[in-house]
């Protein structure tokens, strides 16, 4: 096989493997603009309209436990098309939904399966690549993944432009069809049958008990998912802040997510580019000091004005999302690497503690908090910190340095 066609063969997959990780994020955002329309039909208040994102995170949490096992056992390409596939299932639901509980019922389906991309994905990764290679891939899928939550309401306010809130569900089947083509054609079997695991219940849970018991799992997935909550409260609560906060329309949630994404997309070509030239405990610790400035300015800005506006609101937003991107893939290759032979268990439990997480800032934090900026800002505060808690009782009781694997030539 020639350079060329191996460069273009990592290129396809690079563009997959993003995309199959961008229809989880597209279906949370793409509706929010439809907020007010769907309210005003279903006769929904905000609270309640707040429970398709959580309904949709909490049957994301709970099948994420199965993604990763299935695809252990049985193969990540077969999971991947059924996961799509079902995927496409519960939009058509949404679409045809002619009330909020049946509306709230089709987004947890699609919840069931919107997971399948990320979590399989990381474990592809991990099958083809090692070391710089892998976080270089990661970080790579991460930075075009990372578009996905600015383009999504962007998308969601143009459709409502000509069309109907239902046309924004017609539109993640069209996509998620075009997925499966390109999964059914492009994607090859990662996980050779000599290697996969037999499903069966009681392996299983002592797969599940071996993983949910090593301190760190416990200790990096805890780390993941505050530091990335302080930036989901954000999330949760853009209708609530673009609306409300910045006064501002349906079609302008570009305005609130694009700094956030820009950070997203920059801080994942920095860790692609430092990828084998830079310490990874050192590319965390950059990033969680980039996290402090942003948690602080944050503070600073809701403090000091009585009225939050633009470009000022979301400036600490983009700072934030950098320091995520930067410090993700080291974290989440160093979960993957504790278990070489059931990578896919290991990133489906690191996105049930994730994805739970964000479902209770959904679902009940971002309803307390988001009436008031200040409190928004605090709340990130709060994320961020036991984040960082979490890195450093990581560092000093494990005193681990991460596998030479990961270190630059010579090191």
């Amino acid at each position: 096989m020639t350079t060329r066609t191996r460069a273009i063969g990592y290129r396809r997959l690079m563009f997959l493997l993003a995309g199959l990780s961008m229809f989880g994020p597209f279906a949370i955002d793409t509706i929010f603009p439809a907020f007010p329309q769907i309210g005003a039909e279903f006769g929904a208040d905000k609270i309640l309209l707040q429970q398709s994102i959580s309904s949709y995170l909490f049957a994301y949490a709970a099948m994420s436990l199965v993604h990763g096992p299935l695809s252990d056992s049985l193969g990540r390409r077969p999971v991947m098309l059924w996961g799509v596939a079902l995927f496409a299932l519960g939009s058509v639901g949404c679409a045809l939904s002619t009330s909020m509980p049946m509306l709230l019922f089709f987004r947890a389906v699609q919840g069931l399966s919107a997971g399948v991309g990320m979590i399989v994905g990381r474990a592809v990764i991990r099958d083809l690549h090692t070391g710089p290679d892998a976080q270089r891939l990661m970080s790579q899928v991460s930075m075009i993944f990372g578009i996905a939550p600015a383009i999504a309401p962007i998308i969601g306010g143009w459709i409502l432009g000509w069309g109907h809130w239902r046309d924004i569900f017609w539109f993640l089947t069209a996509f998620t069809g075009l997925l499966f083509i390109a999964v059914f054609f492009v994607l090859r079997e990662s996980h050779l049958p000599a290697f996969r695991s037999p499903l069966r219940l009681k392996p299983l849970a002592t797969s599940y008990r071996s993983i949910v018991s090593d301190r760190v799992f416990q200790k990096l997935s805890f780390v993941c998912a505050m530091h990335f909550a302080g930036f989901f409260i954000y999330i949760a609560s853009a209708p609530e802040f673009v609306l409300h906060h910045l006064r501002m329309g349906q079609g302008d949630f570009g305005w609130f997510f694009a700094p956030a994404i820009s950070g997203l997309v920059l801080g994942a070509y920095l860790s692609s580019y430092l990828a084998g030239r830079v310490h990874p405990d050192r590319q965390v610790n950059l990033g969680f000091w980039i996290g402090g400035v942003a948690v602080v300015l944050n503070l600073l800005y809701n403090y000091v004005v009585t009225s939050v506006s633009l470009p000022w609101a979301v400036i600490p937003l983009g700072l934030y999302s950098l320091s995520i991107a930067l410090a993700f893939p080291v974290l989440n290759l160093k979960i993957l690497d504790e278990f070489p032979y059931a990578r896919g268990g290991a990133s489906s439990l690191q996105a049930f503690v994730s994805t739970a997480m964000n479902a209770v800032v959904a679902g009940v934090a971002s309803p307390l908090v988001s009436g008031a900026t200040h409190s928004l800002a605090w709340a990130m505060a709060v994320f961020f910190l036991l984040g960082l808690i979490g890195w450093m009782w990581y560092r000093r009781s494990s005193g681990e340095v991460l596998t030479s694997s990961y270190m630059p030539a010579g090191s």
